[in-house]
């Protein structure tokens, strides 16, 4: 998570670095996961069940049986959580779901006839198998199967498994169950990492394979999606989980710290930027920081990524905090300025924005906020969005062409197929006009 200069060489000389991160590789290709998981899918391609199997004793401590959870124990899981937890459960599912049914609203069928005789449309069609992964290793991530199968759900895909790997005891996370029994889910599979992914990809756990990936892991999970795409869709290719903040001098420095400490705590590479136009807040942010790591439990893990993968920017002006901004493109982007409105509407390049001192990322984490917390991560909010209802979608499109409206797209048909030597094209549509005019 760096600034480039491509786009910013107008603005140079008009933005100091108070904090740079270090100059290190993308965390998304090590060459040994790589090697690893590509040798892992073959092994699971080629031998199945029996791969599964074997990596699961070996990397799950799994110890036999069924990898299926029965849907008894998914049922009951929230009567093995405490109350307050069922609850923040059940409000989280509940929000992101009726996020996702109003996005699902906006994706309308419709038919148009762009000349007499030629109607064309689009039919919105939901993916008819989806396998989610829910991770549960240091921080078992609770809302993932809001992201994953809840909006899947919204959606409208029929069928949505899941799976999430053992716990030291050898069983599931109770809450991770719970979240998934709320959202929607059709079955769950105990069975972590690539073999879960491949478990699902190639139909070794489910009656048929999944046409689609999704959910959130480690390098190896990213990885594995990323060898599957092709045979499945996947939701995104999700590097460690990014902050960026945009602050001024009305901004409460604190505040400012914690929001980057709690990405940071993501994991030890989980970047974190704040870009402001005010050099004595920045400084007042940095300082706060350091303040802060000496009261969390989890500074061994915020600590070493505030400090490799921190950053701190002082722009001139609110446009070239912008224009740093939108080059740098991150994961979560806060703005607590003066100028909250200009920024939101000046904003192209983010992930997801959160708008004010009283936003935080944490809402979106744990649910609350009702939107997708699976988003592009490594600048790739450049060129894509996060997870959503869209993505679970297929637009179709279809062509229902009647005899009058032959002479509009035959002619012209014929012209460009034969200009392009396609004689076969060119007959489709000849042999069309030809049966139009009366011609034998």
């Amino acid at each position: 998570m760096k600034f480039t200069t491509p786009i910013l060489t107008k603005y140079d000389g008009r933005f100091t670095r108070l904090k740079t991160p270090l100059d290190v590789p993308a965390a998304q290709r090590d060459p040994q996961v790589v090697e690893t998981v590509s040798a892992m899918l073959l092994d699971i391609e080629k031998r199945g069940l029996d791969a599964v199997r074997d990596y699961a004793r070996k990397l799950d401590r799994w110890e036999g049986g069924e990898f299926e959870i029965s849907r008894e124990t998914i049922a009951s899981s929230g009567d093995r959580i405490a109350p307050e937890l069922r609850e923040a459960i059940e409000l989280g599912a509940e929000r992101t779901q009726a996020f996702a049914r109003r996005q699902r609203e906006g994706h309308v069928d419709f038919d148009v006839e762009l000349a007499p005789g030629l109607h064309t449309g689009v039919r919105y069609i939901p993916v008819g198998r989806v396998g989610a992964y829910m991770p549960a290793g240091r921080f078992p991530l609770t809302a993932s199967a809001f992201m994953t199968v809840g909006v899947a759900k919204a959606a409208g895909v029929p069928h949505v498994v899941a799976c999430t790997p053992p716990q030291p005891n050898g069983q599931a996370n109770d809450a991770v169950l719970y979240t998934a029994h709320v959202s929607g889910v059709d079955r769950v599979f105990m069975l972590g990492g690539v073999q879960a992914l491949a478990a699902m990809a190639f139909g070794l756990i489910d009656e048929l394979p999944a046409d689609m990936l999704v959910g959130a892991g480690n390098a190896f999970v990213a990885e594995a999606k990323r060898q599957l795409f092709g045979r499945v869709a996947i939701d995104l290719l999700a590097g460690p989980s990014e902050v960026a903040v945009i602050s001024d001098e009305t901004a409460d420095p604190e505040i400012v710290a914690a929001d980057l400490l709690g990405q940071a705590e993501h994991g030890p590479n989980s970047p974190a930027a704040l870009v402001t136009t005010d050099e004595a807040h920045g400084r007042a942010v940095m300082a706060a920081v350091e303040r802060q790591l000496t009261t969390l439990s989890t500074a061994e893990i915020c600590g070493p990524a505030w400090r490799d993968y921190g950053s701190v920017t002082v722009a001139d002006s609110r446009e070239v905090a912008a224009a740093l901004m939108d080059d740098l493109a991150p994961e979560h982007l806060e703005v607590i300025t003066g100028d909250d409105q200009w920024y939101h509407e000046s904003l192209r390049n983010y992930g997801s924005i959160f708008v004010g001192e009283w936003s935080t990322v944490a809402y979106s984490d744990k649910g609350m906020a009702g939107t997708n917390h699976t988003l592009p991560t490594a600048g790739g909010a450049k060129h894509s969005a996060g997870l959503s209802v869209s993505r679970y979608l297929k637009p179709l499109t279809y062509q229902r062409v009647e005899r009058e409206a032959t002479p509009t797209v035959a002619p012209a048909t014929i012209t460009i197929s034969a200009s392009e030597g396609m004689t076969a094209h060119e007959a489709t549509a000849q042999m069309r006009l030809d049966r139009f005019n009366g011609v034998a």
